[in-house]
């Protein structure tokens, strides 16, 4: 198993050798949840087209959620546990372009912020939605960043899960978890940053170590892992590796000098949350002090027993959290 294809969503480690967390048994489906969409569509944005899935009414009154999936080049899958938000509201999920069920142009000049958020925002004209709640994981926390730092009258609530708000800062937090792995791990991590200076196996294991403390936990349940396995592609190399880099602690591509830091003072606090899983690579303390630095202060919770994949990690937790926070901003 690659580095990638934790990201990408299996489960454990590559070398038992290396120290890291055991593999537990998943978190369970939730009930409610809905590995089916109500409605699903393709939808033309900038740059191409993209898949876009809706459970739940959409003209109930209430402010709809759409999720914004991580990556680079992840997909919509490890947000399905959130469908059972579908019993009060919509719930929106799609996959970015060049990910999963959309359109692959595999064509660089798409891989700008600027164009995702504008990708975001035709999702919203195109499903007719007057109000909603936008939520982002890691890389879609940074979109999600963005498109409230417009100060969009369409926006009810903005939650920033794990966000990427400063490369700079990411990495600091990644040296810090590096540093605190096993010896021998973290040496060879160090290593693997020079291209040929070991094994690329032994690379990707160390890397997998490093994931399965911070990244995901624990497996995703049987039903959603086989959803995963039918989706064209449920994790895009190529766009992760050009904006990003060789893991989640290297930041070589057109991300490296990213800094949205300056963005978190045009939030509205009152209606922003910040959320960090207890383990995450996105370290606790480090987004708390991002919700600390919005004008008057955004809320920030922190769910245990999870990782960067919160939603997957702990989605009870999780989805109980979000289903009273959107309601009091509704």
């Amino acid at each position: 198993m690659t580095r990638r294809a934790l990201v990408a969503g299996a489960a454990g480690v590559a070398a038992a050798a290396l120290p890291a967390v055991p593999a537990s048994a998943a978190a369970p489906l939730l009930p409610g949840a809905r590995l089916k969409p109500d409605r699903a569509l393709s939808v033309a944005v900038p740059g191409g087209r993209v898949y876009v899935r809706v459970n739940g009414d959409l003209g109930n009154g209430k402010p709809p959620i759409v999720m914004l999936h991580g990556g680079p080049g992840s997909s919509h899958w490890y947000f399905l546990n959130a469908t059972a938000l579908a019993d009060e509201r919509a719930v929106i999920l799609y996959d970015q372009l060049d990910s999963g069920r959309s359109e692959w142009k595999d064509d660089p000049a798409n891989w700008r912020v600027g164009r995702f958020v504008e990708e975001l925002e035709a999702v919203r004209v195109a499903l007719n939605v007057p109000l909603w709640h936008v939520l982002g994981a890691s890389w879609g926390g940074t979109v999600a960043l963005e498109y409230g730092a417009r100060q969009p009258r369409e926006l009810a609530g903005l939650v920033l899960q794990s966000p990427l708000v400063s490369t700079a800062v990411w990495l600091d937090d990644a040296r810090a978890l590096k540093d605190a792995m096993p010896p021998a791990v973290r040496d060879l991590l160090d290593r693997c940053d020079v291209a040929g200076a070991a094994p690329q196996a032994d690379c990707d294991a160390a890397t997998d170590a490093f994931y399965a403390r911070h990244v995901r936990r624990y497996p995703p349940p049987a039903a959603i892992a086989a959803y995963r396995d039918a989706l064209p592609r449920s994790f895009s190399a190529g766009i992760y590796n050009a904006m990003w880099g060789r893991a989640e602690f290297t930041a070589t591509g057109s991300l490296r000098d990213y800094d949205g830091r300056p963005l978190l003072q045009r939030l509205d606090g009152r209606r922003t949350l910040f959320v960090a899983g207890e383990s995450d690579e996105a370290r606790p303390a480090t987004v708390a002090a991002f919700a600390r630095a919005v004008p008057g202060g955004a809320t920030f919770e922190m769910v245990r027993d999870a990782a960067h994949s919160v939603m997957n990690d702990n989605p009870a937790a999780y989805v109980t959290l979000l289903r009273h926070w959107l309601a009091a901003r509704d």
